[in-house]
C-alpha cells in the first residue's frame, strides 16, 4: 500500500547486442549522502542477468506521453526481441556507466551496483548513483532547478498509471513564520 511510485524505464547492457529496457516500479532513494537508490527485479526478468553480470543500470524516469511505450516494455520479454529497436525508443550512450540511457526520457539516473539483496519474489539492487542526466527543457533557468511539473512524470499505483498532481506544498512551509507565504506554499 506504499503508493504512488514512478514508472521507469531501467536500461542495462554493456553493448548493443545486449541492451534491454524493463519496467520497474519497485524503486526509491534510500541514501542521499552517498547518494544511493534501488531496484527491486524478479530473478527470472531477462534483464535480471544482465545487471547483475554487469554491475551497472540506468534509472529512465518516465512521462505522460512516454506512459503507452513503458507499460508494453513491462509486458514485452527482452529474451524475445530487441526492446529499444521495437519500441522506438533511442539509446544513447550514458556519461559514467557502460549501458544505456533512454535519449526521450526527461532525467536518467546512472547507477552503478554495490550490493544485491535476495528478499523472495524480487532481488533487490542497492546501487550508488553516478551520475544523473537532466533534459535541458526542465532545467529552470533562473534557479537551476528541475521543473518536476513541466516534465509530466508518470506515476504508478495499484496496476494503473498516473500523471503527477499540483504542488501543495514544499519541506518545512508548514512552519514557515511567514503566514502568507504559507498559505501560498511559496
Amino acid at each position: 500500500m506504499i503508493y504512488p511510485l514512478p514508472a521507469a524505464l531501467i536500461s542495462c547492457g554493456s553493448s548493443p547486442d545486449e541492451y534491454n529496457l524493463m519496467t520497474v516500479s519497485w524503486l526509491g532513494t534510500i541514501c542521499s549522502d552517498p547518494p544511493m537508490c534501488y531496484i527491486s527485479v524478479r530473478p527470472g526478468r531477462a534483464s535480471y542477468d544482465i545487471i547483475k553480470r554487469n554491475g551497472e543500470f540506468v534509472i529512465n524516469l518516465t512521462t505522460v506521453e512516454l506512459a503507452e511505450v513503458t507499460d508494453w516494455c513491462g509486458v514485452k520479454s527482452g529474451r524475445e526481441m530487441d526492446k529499444f529497436k521495437e519500441s522506438g525508443l533511442t539509446p544513447i550512450p550514458a556519461t559514467v556507466v557502460n549501458c544505456p540511457i533512454v535519449e526521450e526520457a526527461p532525467v536518467s539516473i546512472e547507477c552503478r551496483v554495490k550490493e544485491i539483496i535476495s528478499l523472495g519474489s524480487h532481488d533487490m539492487f542497492i546501487a550508488d548513483v553516478v551520475n544523473i542526466v537532466a533534459d535541458d527543457k526542465y532545467i529552470d533557468s533562473e534557479s537551476g532547478a528541475f521543473d518536476l511539473a513541466a516534465s509530466g512524470l508518470l506515476a504508478y499505483s495499484h496496476g494503473n498509471y498516473y500523471a503527477m498532481g499540483e504542488k501543495v506544498g514544499k519541506f518545512g512551509w508548514s512552519v514557515m513564520k511567514d503566514k502568507t507565504k504559507r498559505r501560498l506554499n511559496k
